[in-house]
């Protein structure tokens, strides 16, 4: 029946209308409902793209719309010309009127706001330096007229990273030069869209050419305050869609002639290694011979149905790879179909071209070619254009642009699920439709050294979902394969990226499964996948940061530290999210040990949560980390949200969840939930606080009732408290009421972790609606010994044992020095018998201090061993 109050239909015409007629007519309303959804959701509406009136204020043929407080729009020409439909970058315009005064003075027009103010020449005609000019009021520093150049851009992104080695491309042996992004120390953003491409108000929005006003530019001043042009600038160029749940989950990618079998196969081996996995990436090879191709390959998937069945039975989504360049082939099973409704001749068999600004032939793509392949199970496309860069219809069309547009849009009509697909980056508003695949790496230590910079330096202008090919795409030089150690250290790396996916070329000798590698190596990447999944809901709470304010979730540290010089020159550390700051280990070790210099910005202090160190903000250190450690630093007290060690994949929100306190300062964190992959994540979600505080000896955590509700949400919900950095409690109790010590994980217990001297308060399932009250008493305030790199001793210590028990030779038996052996093993006492702590610990500190003496007194084992074991005694801090 019709949408009341969208498209009316009159009850007599209706009634005349056939009955296929009423099909076509409701499946047209349905539709178009859709389109307008879809529209608002992504800014590209009628109501959205024209100016509140009270924002504007029109001078003859100068425009001047009051945006934000910082941000104004500026239009030269005749009035009738001024062009308010989306650009391909700009699609709303329609905000807040922010307050803002004007008045007159010496035949000067002044617009002023809180924080900028423009001065306008009356009647000096068009926009120039001599009568235009605007100045930010924080700062005396920042002023602009027209013409005016920008000297210390902060830079945004490229469209990719083929053939990159770090920084210099191999192909061309040139540096890589990104473009210039929304930030700059300039203080200031000018974007000219003039002559920028238009989208009419077709059901379908379309390119069209750009209208006829002479000038329409738009201004933003911010000064160092980087967060708030970011949030500005997406208020006109439109949010960052939010990404489904399971994105944030690992991929399995292999460009590979995969098969049905093997690919059950690869799942098996992996469920086999605990490696939990969501997202199944198949390359070109799924479709026939080809570098163009849209039908399936029997020989490799003989019932394609079935396989992806299994894949969704499997809890796996599947991604196809398409490269389109070569239109549609008279091989494709689709090729008759598609040319009938193309009117294109068959009798010769030639293909069908590729026109990308071809309405027509878009619409036949998705409607004929790819919609039955996506019913029967792909849930999104890999998207990889590398022929001409522009339309050839409209030269000033980007093709990688208008593809990310085109297929994103298409499935926010079609799909009732979000939607979602990776490509390249193709300019300026390519932001709205997500996921970048930067391309084909070579596998290099320089390669893994750049990508920090370039994924946080991309949140510039909000390109912040950049997948790279983790652990790097072709092999350089003369390597044989895989270099295990650089493989683990960009696997970590990745669990703190956008995406977490491996990839690379067809060669044989590329094998990065978790089974080829040695257990050194093998545990390492584990632990980095179990610890990606773990940070999942921290991670999907700030990508809801992303969708409302534009920040990225990997993000350069200017963001938070603008005043700060440091925030300028180390660019390989990155903020993940608000609480974290990560150093990726980007140089192989030496001795088993590899070094990072780390700056620490002052205004907090940091927990390095893989040795339990507390350090203080405001310098910069060398640290070392052996291959199961990674310098990741946590906010003083910060709350973190997590999954506990068994979650396989992200289809579902699991109806538990584990808190995560830091020790060093109270803290609180609003934690974020919705569906995970429905469209009315917008309006349809809830967000329960979560605060810490500490008063002396004693700390509270408290958490809310969630406010808010989504389709599928859990009325009830366990809860697991982990205090890391912390001794064990002299009492700990929940809404008033004793909880015990129980060494046994039950519900409705505590116990303690001696490896990581981490106290669990294990809650019962619950309803949500209740309040919890966590109240902790220690005998001593928090802090001291446990957050001085204890954590870290207790793993050099392990280490040395290790090395001691490998040169047992079986006959004499290796003595192990007796308080090398105490020391060891303390961890272990501390979970047996937490309320005998502070003993455990003062025999720990005495023994510890006598290990090197002990180590170089062995006979067992030779003058080289003593001295790697005595080092490694050096290297406990």
């Amino acid at each position: 029946m019709p949408v009341p109050g969208l498209f009316p239909i009159t009850i007599d015409i209706y009634m005349r209308i056939t009955f296929q007629q009423k099909i076509i007519t409701l499946f047209k309303t349905i539709t178009c409902c859709l389109i307008f959804i879809t529209g608002r959701a992504y800014g590209q509406v009628g109501n959205q793209l024209t100016p509140d009136p009270k924002a504007v204020v029109q001078l003859g043929n100068a425009c001047f719309t009051v945006l934000t407080d910082q941000m104004v729009r500026l239009q030269w020409g005749q009035p009738s010309g001024y062009d308010n439909r989306a650009s391909l970058v700009v699609v709303n315009r329609r905000l807040p009127v922010p307050a803002f005064t004007t008045r007159t003075s010496d035949n000067w027009f002044y617009l002023k706001t809180n924080k900028i103010e423009l001065a306008y020449k009356i009647n000096s005609g068009v926009f120039d330096s001599t009568n235009l000019k605007i100045r930010f009021l924080s700062a005396d520093t920042v002023a602009w007229k027209p013409g005016q150049k920008q000297k210390f851009n902060l830079k945004g992104t490229s469209r990719t990273l083929d053939g990159q080695d770090g920084e210099m491309n191999l192909y061309s042996n040139q540096k890589l030069q990104l473009e210039d992004g929304i930030l700059s120390r300039d203080g200031w953003f000018f974007l000219d869209d003039s002559q920028s491409l238009r989208l009419d108000h077709s059901d379908w929005p379309w390119v069209a050419p750009p209208g006829t006003p002479k000038l329409d530019w738009y201004f933003l001043a911010y000064g160092d305050n980087y967060q708030s042009a970011i949030l500005d600038f997406s208020k006109i160029a439109g949010r960052v869609p939010m990404l489904p749940r399971y994105v944030f989950g690992y991929w399995w990618s292999r460009y590979w002639s995969y098969s049905d079998n093997e690919l059950r196969e690869l799942v098996q081996n992996l469920r086999r290694f605990d490696v939990s996995t969501d997202v199944l990436v198949i390359d070109m090879d799924w479709h026939t011979k080809g570098w163009t191709g849209y039908t399936w390959n029997k020989n490799l998937f003989p019932d394609p149905g079935r396989f992806l069945k299994w894949t969704r039975d499997n809890h796996l989504k599947t991604t196809l790879n398409l490269h389109p360049a070569d239109g549609i082939q008279p091989t494709e099973d689709q090729y008759r179909s598609f040319a009938a409704y193309m009117k294109a001749d068959t009798a010769q068999k030639r293909s069908i071209p590729f026109e990308a600004s071809n309405k027509a032939f878009m619409r036949g793509l998705f409607d004929i070619v790819l919609r039955p392949i996506e019913k029967a199970g792909v849930d999104f496309w890999w998207l990889d254009w590398q022929q001409w860069p522009n339309d050839n219809k409209i030269p000033q069309l980007s093709n990688t642009w208008w593809l990310n547009y085109t297929f994103f849009t298409d499935m926010a009509m079609h799909s009732q699920t979000r939607p979602l697909l990776y490509h390249r980056w193709g300019g300026l508003g390519n932001h709205r439709y997500q996921i970048g695949f930067s391309g084909d790496t070579f596998m290099s230590w320089e390669s893994l050294a750049y990508e920090p910079y370039f994924t946080s330096t991309a949140s510039n202008v909000l390109y912040s979902y950049w997948s790279h090919d983790i652990g790097g795409h072709i092999l350089k030089g003369n390597e044989k394969g895989v270099e295990p150690e650089l493989y683990t250290r960009w696997l970590q790396y990745g669990g703190f990226s956008p995406i977490m996916r491996t990839h690379s070329t067809k060669n044989a000798a590329i094998k990065k499964e978790i089974w080829n590698f040695s257990a050194e190596y093998a545990t390492a990447q584990h632990d980095a996948i179990r610890l990606r999944y773990a940070l999942v809901p921290y991670i999907y709470t700030m990508s809801r940061k992303t969708f409302e304010t534009g920040i990225g979730l990997c993000r350069p540290m200017y963001y938070d530290y603008s005043k700060q010089p440091e925030a300028y020159s180390y660019k390989e550390q990155y903020m993940f999210g608000d609480n974290m700051l990560i150093r990726p280990v980007t140089t192989p070790s030496v001795d088993g040990f590899a070094t990072v210099k780390v700056w620490l910005p002052k205004g907090n202090d940091w927990y390095e949560w893989s040795t339990g160190t507390l350090l203080k903000g405001g310098q910069v250190l060398e640290r070392s980390f052996s291959i199961n450690e990674y310098p990741v630093y946590v906010k003083a007290g910060s709350v973190i949200p997590m999954y506990d060690d068994q979650v396989q994949n992200l289809d579902k929100d699991p109806d538990n969840l584990t808190i995560g306190i830091f020790p060093g300062s109270t803290g609180k964190f609003r934690v974020y939930e919705d569906n995970g992959n429905d469209k009315s994540y917008e309006s349809q979600f809830a967000k329960t606080n979560i605060e810490s505080r500490i008063n002396g000896n004693v700390q509270v955590v408290n958490i809310a009732p969630p406010v808010g509700n989504y389709p599928g949400m859990v009325e009830r919900k366990k809860f697991t408290i982990k205090l890391f950095g912390t001794q064990p409690p002299a009492k700990v109790s929940v809404n008033g009421k004793l909880v015990q010590f129980n060494p046994d994980s039950r519900d409705g217990s505590w116990n303690y972790d001696g490896n990581n001297l981490c106290l669990n308060i294990l809650l019962p399932d619950q309803n949500r609606k209740v309040a919890r009250e966590i109240r902790i008493t220690y005998k001593v305030a928090p802090g001291g010994p446990v957050t001085s790199g204890l954590v870290e001793k207790f793993k050099r210590l392990t280490m040395i044992t290790a090395a001691l028990k490998s040169s047992d030779n079986g006959n004499d038996g290796m003595y192990i020095p007796k308080n090398l052996g105490i020391a060891e093993e303390t961890n272990r006492l501390f979970s047996y018998h937490p309320m005998d702590f502070e003993k455990y610990l003062s025999q720990f500190e005495t023994s510890y201090k006598l290990i090197p003496d002990e180590i170089k007194s062995l006979r067992q084992i030779g003058e080289q061993e003593r001295a790697k074991l005595i080092k490694l005694c050096r290297k406990m801090r």
